[in-house]
């Protein structure tokens, strides 16, 4: 399962809300995909990598789900 809570962290380390996403082009439905934790593009990833000046790490991890 793909797990974004890293991607909240870093935001909040460089100061940068969703508001500020919006402005740079990550629009209202893949904020909301992003915070119910599902699949997005790896554009995607890569935009936010680069709005964030950040590597995939710092916004999400893979967490195995329970049997």
């Amino acid at each position: 399962m793909i797990d974004y809570t890293p991607l909240w962290n870093t935001m909040k380390e460089k100061d940068i809300s969703q508001y500020d996403l919006l402005n740079h082009g990550i629009d209202k439905r893949t904020l909301q995909r992003l915070r119910t934790d599902q699949n997005i593009t790896a554009l995607t990833i890569e935009k936010l990598c680069d709005i964030l000046d950040c590597t995939p790490n710092d916004v999400f991890s893979f967490k195995k789900e329970a049997d």
